[in-house]
């Protein structure tokens, strides 16, 4: 039957509930269990026993098994799935037969009755008692469970949870991700706080922001694409220990690893470095990988990782001439000619410069894919790492790691920039590779220039990609799958 007839003929049986006075959307139900609570309270039933205690549970209905006097139902809550055994004793003939005239699956229902095992076994509800608690206008999919068509999941995300439990579980474990963190720092003496989003100059970062405008103000503002310099500022304001857990938002593509709209978690601590950066990584991503896994080993997209401590640590240097077999501490000019003569090829933007952007081409291109296990990537250019202090003894490089985890990166972390009067010759090197086109160039923020000149303390921060991190312990192979709601083209 077209879907259009089946929605009617659900609006017809929506029409004569209320006939008979039966509100099909009430306000409330008095839920005393969820499924996974009965099965943990009642796991050692034997065949055929009637407990006498009496529950109420409520969800979806998500099979019907009409067999004459009796009738089987299948329903489905947050945490599972419990049988319900309605007959036509214990409902009386017209209840009976009203009820089993007028649900569908896919409605919401609560059931008040007995506990007890069927003759195989199975855990049931015996209903006495049924409780419309929302009709179910639109049907599901003929073939709802396991809804697999890619597209109709991520355009219709409710559908896509009601029929594949296993994208709800994503988000649970996401949550569960994001508890971890937020206990492994606030036992570490971190601060969690909120920054601004809407921001006067977008900063932080390499990247297109998205540009609104306030009408009370008569002002163009940015949706912040990181929240690092406002929480740098705390630093100067003396709380020492904070992070933040909020949205990003980059005016770039859309992929399977990249959503204009993040969450990312920036943490700093004053008085440590990029060492301290990759302690505190280690052990608050490996507390997540224990919560979600119960093992430092998981396995992902068909190859394990290994989480075991400690992590292996490469300088992004060696690691490019190893994946190139180039020199890449030559000039530029130079690295290009070698480039050229080995069949790599170079995007014509990348050609000018500066070396630096050639350098991370070179790894994302070439390494990336490589960094299974967790790996820190050392000691980026000074020319793509505006906001991080000078390598001690190589100040052409600066402290600064990239975290790789399964060929993606997760992290980036720098022993902080805190002198106003370097940083100010970082940002005017930005502001001239801004002039030659450079979108993605940061910008001067001299407000934070004046806080940074009361002094800020040395300092290590450090940006962990959730969406990323959660697809990797969730063995997810795309970031909309641990997007609730992803952008979609």
């Amino acid at each position: 039957m077209p879907e259009l007839e089946l929605i009617a003929v659900r609006r017809e049986k929506l029409a004569r509930l209320r006939e008979k006075g039966i509100n099909p959307y009430p306000y409330s139900f008095a839920r005393t269990h969820s499924a996974g609570d009965l099965r943990k309270i009642f796991a050692n039933l034997v065949p055929g026993q009637h407990t006498g205690e009496k529950v109420a549970v409520a969800g979806r209905l998500m099979a019907l098994r009409r067999m004459g006097r009796a009738t089987f139902a299948d329903l489905h809550d947050r945490s599972g799935r419990i049988q319900i055994f309605i007959t036509l004793q214990s409902l009386g003939a017209e209840t009976y037969e009203l009820w089993l005239d007028v649900l569908d699956i896919g409605d919401l229902v609560g059931i008040r009755g007995e506990v007890f095992t069927t003759k195989t076994g199975e855990l049931s509800i015996a209903a006495e008692e049924i409780v419309l608690l929302a009709k179910a206008l639109r049907p599901l999919p003929e073939k709802w469970h396991g809804l697999r068509d890619v597209e109709t999941r991520y355009r219709e995300r409710a559908l896509d949870f009601v029929a594949n439990p296993s994208t709800r579980e994503i988000l649970v474990k996401r949550a569960l991700i994001l508890r971890t963190m937020r206990n492994y720092l606030d036992e570490r003496g971190f601060i969690e706080v909120e920054t601004p989003i809407l921001q006067p100059i977008p900063g932080g970062a390499s990247a297109r922001p998205f540009i609104t405008h306030h009408n009370e103000l008569d002002r163009d503002l940015y949706l912040r694409i990181a929240p690092e310099l406002y929480l740098k500022r705390l630093l100067v304001g003396g709380l020492e220990k904070v992070y933040e857990i909020g949205r990003n938002f980059r005016n770039e593509g859309v992929s399977s690893e990249h959503n204009p709209e993040f969450t990312a978690l920036e943490a700093y601590e004053a008085y440590t470095d990029y060492h301290g950066m990759m302690e505190l990584a280690e052990g608050l991503i490996a507390a997540c990988v224990l919560a979600v896994g119960g093992s430092v080993r998981l396995e992902y997209q068909g190859r394990w990782i290994d989480f075991s401590r400690p992590w292996r640590k490469v300088s992004l240097l060696e690691l490019v001439a190893e994946a190139t077999k180039c020199d890449v501490e030559k000039p530029l000019p130079e690295l290009l000619g070698e480039l050229e003569r080995r069949g790599i090829a170079i995007p014509e933007h990348l050609k000018r410069g500066p070396k630096g952007k050639v350098i991370e081409h070179l790894l994302e291109t070439y390494a990336e894919e490589t960094l299974w296990d967790p790996t820190f990537v050392l000691d980026y250019p000074l020319d793509i790492s505006p906001l991080a202090k000078r390598k001690r003894e190589r100040p052409d490089l600066t402290e600064r790691f990239e975290l790789y985890i399964a060929g993606r990166e997760v992290a980036n972390a720098f022993s902080e920039l805190n002198d106003p009067d370097e940083q100010r010759e970082r940002f005017l090197a930005q502001e001239k590779l801004r002039a030659q086109g450079d979108e993605e160039a940061q910008r001067i923020d001299e407000e934070f220039l004046r806080d940074l000149e009361l002094g800020m303390p040395p300092a290590g921060g450090i940006g962990i990609g959730i969406d990323r991190l959660t697809m990797i312990l969730t063995n997810a192979p795309s970031i909309r799958e641990v997007l609730a709601f992803p952008l979609l083209r």
